[in-house]
Parts: structure tokens; C-alpha cells; sequence
């Protein structure tokens, strides 16, 4: 464990999970940072979208895909998606052992366990469904989430630094951050500071797959005009979230479950000198599937 301070870290501020709470005659209820996240990201992204359909000029033969009354269909769509799919595949792809002994444990949603992944397959699955049901145009509806996308996923990522979870590897930079708890302070068995500073991960995946992101698929759509291009944006958000999560995984903490002592960073393969986390495993198909769909779908509708 790790005790005095070191002049180059940052103190995590007071910050609580819980913004409120609520405890009456055994009712009890506390509304979290990332619960909150989840909600305004849904809103933002439904006004955006709501917002793109009143703009035929912007789309292939000056025609919006869909009315936007319709709107309100599709975010149900992608709530039960998301929902859906980041608990099953934080469930598959990081401790299938743990709720294959523990199953009811996989209904507890509220207790944490999302991953992004699961929950991009899930809206993929979702908006296939929507589509499909109400003969909707699906790579001008992919265009239109994956440009909202990045504002859920920057607020998801602000939420978990305001929870103290999924921080970086130990860093001697002015700009490392001690966690709070024993696990943040549980330092390598080679580390000499007298505080355990550590990346602020979840920071640098709020800018580049959130703020860095949406800047890019903002500015392709309103001043490029590529929503006339279907699949296009679709391409650069796929592409561009898998890069931006690929980069940061260098600096990430891997998932408890992954590190050993022979294994100290967490790889689960070994490439000479570096290694692939499973963040950067589950991330590799989605920049060669990105760059893909980019080049098949940037052409004049």
C-alpha cells in the first residue's frame, strides 16, 4: 500500500456517486452520475436526431429518412438495446465464470457491469429491428446515431471518473490522479512514489471518444454535407471509437480478472514487447470493420 503524499499528484476531488438521496418510510432511492449520464445522453441524442429529421436538405435526395415523430420509436429501440447488450456482454466478455456461477447476479444492472461493445451490438441489433419494422432507410438511421453516439459515450466516461472506477495504470506525470480505495492504491510491486497516481483514463476517453469524436461526425455532417452519403458517418464514428479506445487502453487499467502476477498489465495477448487488452482485442474489428464500411459507403447517394 501506498501512504504519504507526492508533490506531482492530483488529490481526487470530493465527489460522490450519488447526486441525492431519498430515504422515506423504508423507501429508499438515490439517483447516481451515471444513471444521469444515461438519461441526458438519451435526450440529447433524441433532440439531435428529432432535429436532423426537420432538415431534408441534408440528407440523400433532400428527403429526411423518417418523419420525426418517429423518433420517439427509435430511442425506445435503442434504450432496451443498450441496456441489453452492455450487460450481456460485460456478462460474456469479462466474467462469464463469475455469473455462470452467479446467474441471477446478471439481472442486477444496477449494481454496475456495462460494456460498450455489448451495447453496440445491442443498438446495431435494436435499429435492425426498428428498420425493419417501419421501413426505414438503416444505414441514414446509423448515420444519425452514430453522430449522437459520442455525447452518451463522453458523459458515460465523466461519470465513471466522478465514480473513482476504471482508472488508468500508475503514472508518474503531473497530471496523475489519486484514486480513492485500496484497489487504486494497491501499487505494482517495483513502484517507488509514495502515492500510487494514476492515469485519468476515463478523461482522455471523454475527450477523444467523446468531445474529439462528435466534433468530427458534427462537422462532416452540417459542413461537409456526408449525411448524403449513407453508411459514410456510420464508417468515421465505427473506425474512430475503435481508435480512441484502442489508444487509451495503453494507459487503462485492465479488468482485475486479467492480471496475474506474470501478467502485471493485464494482457491477454502477447505481441513481443506490447500486448492486446481485451479492450484492444474486442476494438481492433471495429476500426477494420469502420475503415471498411467507410470506403463501400462514401460515394454520392
Amino acid at each position: 500500500m501506498c501512504g504519504a503524499m507526492t508533490p506531482l499528484a492530483i488529490m481526487f476531488p470530493d465527489l460522490r456517486p450519488e447526486i441525492f438521496s431519498i430515504d422515506i418510510g423504508g423507501f429508499s432511492f438515490a439517483l447516481r452520475w451515471y444513471a444521469l449520464a444515461y438519461i441526458a445522453g438519451f435526450l440529447a441524442g433524441w433532440w439531435i436526431i428529432y432535429r436532423l429529421m426537420q432538415r431534408p436538405a441534408l440528407w440523400p435526395g433532400d428527403t429526411a429518412p423518417m418523419p420525426p415523430a418517429r423518433v420517439e420509436g427509435l430511442l425506445t429501440y435503442v434504450i432496451v438495446g443498450v441496456i441489453l447488450g452492455g450487460r450481456l456482454g460485460y456478462v460474456l466478455f469479462y466474467q462469464p465464470g463469475y455469473y455462470l456461477a452467479n446467474p441471477t447476479e446478471i439481472l442486477r444492472v444496477w449494481e454496475g457491469g456495462m460494456a460498450f461493445h455489448g451495447g453496440f451490438a445491442g443498438v446495431i441489433v435494436a435499429g435492425l429491428i426498428f428498420c425493419r419494422r417501419h421501413g426505414v432507410p438503416p444505414w441514414q438511421v446509423a448515420d444519425a446515431m452514430a453522430l449522437v453516439a459520442p455525447i452518451g459515450i463522453g458523459l458515460g466516461r465523466l461519470s465513471n471518473f466522478v465514480n473513482a472506477e476504471l482508472w488508468g495504470r500508475p503514472t508518474t506525470l503531473p497530471w496523475g490522479v489519486v484514486f480513492p480505495g485500496p484497489q487504486a492504491q494497491s501499487c505494482p510491486w517495483d513502484w517507488t512514489e509514495p502515492l500510487c497516481a494514476r492515469h485519468p483514463t476515463q478523461l482522455y476517453e471523454a475527450a477523444l471518444e467523446g468531445a474529439v469524436l462528435f466534433a468530427v461526425l458534427a462537422w462532416l455532417a452540417w459542413r461537409r454535407g456526408w449525411l448524403k452519403s449513407p453508411g459514410a458517418l456510420t464508417g468515421v464514428f465505427v473506425a474512430g471509437y475503435g481508435l480512441g479506445r484502442f489508444a487509451v487502453e495503453f494507459f487503462r487499467q485492465a479488468d482485475a480478472q486479467f492480471i496475474t502476477p506474470g501478467n502485471p498489465l493485464g494482457h491477454v495477448l502477447s505481441l513481443g514487447p506490447l500486448g492486446l487488452t481485451m479492450g484492444q482485442l474486442l476494438s481492433l474489428p471495429m476500426i477494420i470493420a469502420g475503415v471498411a464500411i467507410l470506403f463501400w459507403r462514401r460515394r454520392p447517394a
